[in-house]
């Protein structure tokens, strides 16, 4: 398909090597942090007429949903007490990711039991990944199939470090992202839910399902959406090799055979950093790609203007491999170019200091004018191995959307009267003046961003924490 307006380069931002085709005719809000995206989504539960279908990574049974609506179980069973069909897919983890990952709706004993107790009329089926990966999608998809049908995707998990007023983080809180989509690409959001549900892990054992439902397979999508807008949305994914079989083709494409998995996150990654001309904005909860770090070297060089985000205490690598060695070494040669601004932010405590806040987002903005958002993280496990899915986005008025307020809560200013670069630049200028406004004791600031260390991030703790 032809892109229109700035994207008329002989480089192509979309991809063509995964299950899904561009598709015209949507349109996308940004939900800013867990408590404004709960809000969204509750009120979407709540005037739902056909379904609501959603996939889990995380979810703590107790975690509750904004203005006293009680647990996520109890406003999906409210759905499903009035005739909705609520289905859930829970990531089950195996004996190699377990101990990792204590917080996961997976089906245990104490779960079940749970589940026994309140009797809701839910569906539920369990998925396991590929032996040491995750079921990582988080989506939501609403009267699927029928007008008004709605998804979200992003990277929001179901637990209380979520639960962020946007602007107001603490410590221990994490910092967010979902997106609202409506129009023709739903219909690929349902087809990966029904490619999901139909061949769950665990759907035929005991103790892998839950629901009046669960024994019941689902229908591809059979047409598209109604146009709802004027941006262009690919659905991209990642999909190890020999996890899911059946190849139905998406609405109007052809079949893709999943069987080979699915690494179109990681292609369009690459070919993004690749076509950008002017900025790159990226939120992540890593930076661990080799690959994605030269490409952002070659962007740098040819004088793109880069700012990314990441926690500011990261996993520190006490011994690493020599791949990862590899990998630290790319990303501190990033360090070198006036036009590279490596940061993450910090909330202020009731007691007046600042503490460093978890970035959870996982979004890339290019030149202002496209963008994927979705929950694949840049390390190697959501770029080859998890179950991931993003969505891609061409429309130069809803991504500069996206950065306008994005930077307005990590800078507590307006830049809608900047370009992406003057913007881009001007981040990079308050967080290194905070960063020295921090290391004198100091904990006034613009905003909530500081620069950080790229010659040790991730290889020692960061100073002053």
């Amino acid at each position: 398909m032809s892109i229109p307006n700035r994207f008329s380069s002989e480089i192509d931002p979309f991809v063509s090597s995964g299950t899904y085709p561009t598709r015209e005719g949507n349109q996308v809000q940004l939900l800013i942090d867990g408590e404004p995206a709960f809000w969204r989504v509750c009120e979407a539960i709540e005037s739902a007429k056909h379904s609501v279908w959603a996939t889990i990574t995380f979810m703590w049974a107790a975690f509750r949903m904004p203005d006293g609506r009680g647990t996520a179980l109890e406003v999906l069973d409210r759905a499903a007490k009035r005739g909705v069909d609520v289905r859930l897919i829970f990531w089950r983890p195996d004996e190699t990711t377990s101990h990792h990952f204590k917080n996961a709706f997976w089906g245990s004993r104490e779960q079940f039991a749970l589940l026994e107790q309140s009797q809701p009329k839910v569906s539920i089926r369990w998925d396991c990944a590929a032996k040491g990966y995750c079921q990582h999608q988080k989506t939501w998809l609403i009267d699927a199939g029928f007008d008004g049908q709605t998804a979200f995707l992003g990277g929001l998990n179901l637990n209380p470090n979520s639960m962020v007023k946007p602007g107001h983080h603490g410590e221990g809180q994490n910092h967010d992202v979902y997106i609202e989509l409506v129009g023709s690409a739903v219909a690929d959001v349902q087809h990966n839910f029904v490619q999901r549900w139909n061949e769950s892990s665990e759907r035929e054992i005991k103790d892998g399902s839950w629901g009046h439902l669960a024994n019941t397979n689902l229908e591809f999508p059979q047409q598209l959406p109604a146009a709802r807008g004027n941006t262009i949305v690919q659905i991209q994914r990642t999909m190890h090799s020999r996890r899911y079989f059946d190849n139905h083709a998406p609405v109007g494409s052809k079949p893709f055979p999943i069987i080979e998995g699915e690494h179109t996150n990681f292609v369009q990654y690459c070919s993004a950093i690749n076509f950008a001309k002017r900025s790159i904005y990226i939120e992540n909860q890593a930076l661990e790609v080799v690959e994605v770090i030269k490409a952002l070297h070659q962007a740098l060089a040819r004088g793109v203007e880069v700012v990314v985000l990441l926690p500011v205490k990261p996993d520190v690598l006490v011994s690493p491999t020599e791949a990862q060695q590899a990998m630290l070494e790319a990303r501190a040669a990033l360090v070198g170019f006036e036009n590279f601004t490596l940061a993450g932010i910090a909330g202020l405590s009731t007691d007046g200091l600042r503490k460093p806040v978890w970035v959870h987002s996982k979004l890339m903005l290019i030149d202002d004018t496209w963008a994927t958002i979705g929950s694949a993280n840049l390390h190697r496990w959501s770029m080859f191995g998890n179950s991931e899915l993003n969505a891609a986005i061409f429309s130069p008025e809803t991504v500069r959307g996206f950065r306008v307020a994005l930077l307005e809560e990590h800078l507590g200013l307006d830049t809608s009267l900047l370009s992406d670069i003057q913007a881009l630049h001007l981040f990079g200028k308050i967080a290194r003046d905070n960063l020295n406004r921090f290391l004198s004791g100091g904990h006034a600031w613009q905003g909530l961003a500081i620069e950080l260390d790229a010659l040790t991030y991730a290889s020692k703790n960061p100073k002053g924490w």
